[in-house]
Parts: C-alpha cells; structure tokens; sequence
C-alpha cells in the first residue's frame, strides 16, 4: 500500500479544510482502497454536481440535505444514507446544517494531494 492512515484517529486532531463557503472536510482514515471523510456544511452549503470514478457511500451524521444522483433529487435527513455508483454525477446541498460521513473507493488521490498527505508503511 502507497497510502495508510493511523489506526487510531481522534477527531479533534484532524484539521478541517475549507471546501467552499459553507462547506469543510476532513480525512478520517484510509489506505489506498478505502476513504473515510466528514464533511460539514453550513445551511445553504453545496456540493456542487461531479462526478468521479470512485463508488462513494454517504451517512448523513445530522442535518437535512437535497441529494441529487444522475439527475434525481431527494430530501434525505438524519440518519439516512445513500450511495453513488463510479461516475455518476451528483452533489448535495444543506437545507439545514448538518455533517455528512463519506466513504470512497479507492482511495480519493485528488483529496490526498490537496492535503498534501504522502504516502507511508503500515
């Protein structure tokens, strides 16, 4: 493996990063076929529609958000989750604040790389 976190990770050591106005992420845990990030969204926040070759799964933390996947949007609220096949677009807008957890694989390199996070041994 090129990528490998510490097994232990305490949130409050990990830094945010400013995605965009009323959007910040931070990576959790990963090696070079999973990813683990939280991300927190002010009301109003988008993630604006992309699309990526990683399978994505969402849990969302808190909060209620307009989920769009290949063209169709719903409401999905605390406690609720969903999942984006490789190379679909999507994006999510804050109706109310609230924080998503998002796991990706393989490994999201354009996020490691915006870190600037190198690769290390387990």
């Amino acid at each position: 493996m090129r990528y490998f976190s510490h097994p232990f990770i305490q949130d409050q050591d990990v830094a945010w990063e400013t995605v965009s106005t009323g959007v910040r992420r931070k990576i959790l845990a990963y090696d070079d076929s999973l990813m683990l990030v939280k991300a927190d969204f002010a009301t109003g926040g988008v993630g604006p529609i992309h699309q990526h070759v990683h399978s994505q799964t969402t849990y969302i933390e808190s909060g209620e958000f307009a989920v769009t996947i290949g063209g169709e949007t719903r409401v999905l609220r605390t406690g609720d989750a969903y999942y984006i096949p490789p190379n679909v677009p999507h994006g999510a807008t804050a109706l109310q604040a609230g924080v998503l957890l998002d796991m990706f694989s393989p490994i999201r390199e354009d996020f490691m790389t915006a870190h600037r996070l190198t690769p290390r041994r387990p």
